[in-house]
């Protein structure tokens, strides 16, 4: 993984990249609250379908 700070949109964001699969996503400020809004089971679902349903 590599975390960076990302001045490039009109916000400051986090641009997080997978170097295993090459999957950059980009949050801001709202965006990384709201993963303090979910719980365990979201996370859980999450990690056992990362990609959405098959």
């Amino acid at each position: 993984m590599r975390v960076r700070a990302d001045r490039d949109g009109n916000d400051l964001r986090l641009a997080i990249r997978s170097l295993r699969t090459g999957r950059e996503v980009f949050l801001d400020a709202l965006q990384l609250e709201s993963l303090t809004w979910l719980d365990e089971r979201a996370y859980t679902t999450l990690l056992s379908e990362p990609f959405g349903p098959e």
